[in-house]
């Protein structure tokens, strides 16, 4: 297992290296037949109004699949103990629905995605908000899949969405956790692909 550790704001010592391996060691004790690769980025934040400063994100990279927990609080060493115990639960969380999937038929798309109305615009009555500058640019690689492995990513990155390519369309979908419970799917709207929206959905 390759694990590799990086510090924003903060120097990573000996002993925070050594207290990070010591705890994903033990997260990751029963899932080690699974787990390739795991990054692990601690940040500190110095700014006077910030809340949590000390952030611990962790990827664990588990057979192709990607899980990923963050979280955050006033002191590193907590916010390593809470991620690794995330972490933990989450690959257990994973490994049973492997097992279940291979006992149990796959739940259909209309089961698990509600259907509705596409609202005007993605931002409602409210006045978007965009940063001054990009601060973090990601890259990574989009295997065609379904909406239901999709939904089962988008549970194991703790993110609000997940942005995937359909199988069943060759499509850029992004499926996502609704305010009112439940989950959405943003799909392209056929034939308005020429249209100018101006940033909205029609």
């Amino acid at each position: 297992m390759k694990l590799l550790i990086q510090g924003n704001n903060i120097t990573v010592t000996d002993s925070i290296h050594d207290y990070v391996q010591e705890k994903l060691e033990k997260a990751v004790k029963h899932f080690q037949n699974i787990t390739t690769k795991i990054d692990v980025h601690l940040s500190v934040y110095n700014h006077s109004r910030a809340v949590d400063k000390h952030k611990a994100e962790v990827t664990v990279y588990a057979n192709g699949t990607v899980i990923r927990a963050q979280e955050g609080s006033e002191n590193l060493y907590a916010s390593i103990d809470m991620v690794s115990d995330k972490i933990a639960r989450q690959l257990r969380k994973y490994k049973e629905k492997q097992l279940h999937k291979k006992t149990h038929a796959q739940v259909k798309t209309r089961d698990i995605v509600e259907e509705e109305p596409v609202k005007t615009t993605l931002t409602s009555d409210r006045a978007p908000q965009l940063p001054n500058e990009v601060v973090r640019t990601k890259y990574f690689s989009m295997p065609p899949m379904s909406i239901e492995e999709a939904l089962e990513q988008l549970q194991l990155v703790d993110h609000d969405f997940y942005m995937f390519q359909n199988s069943a369309t060759n499509e850029i979908n992004v499926i996502y956790c609704r305010n009112h419970g439940g989950y959405g799917v943003i799909q392209p709207r056929p034939g308005n692909n020429n249209q100018n929206n101006n940033g909205y959905l029609p």
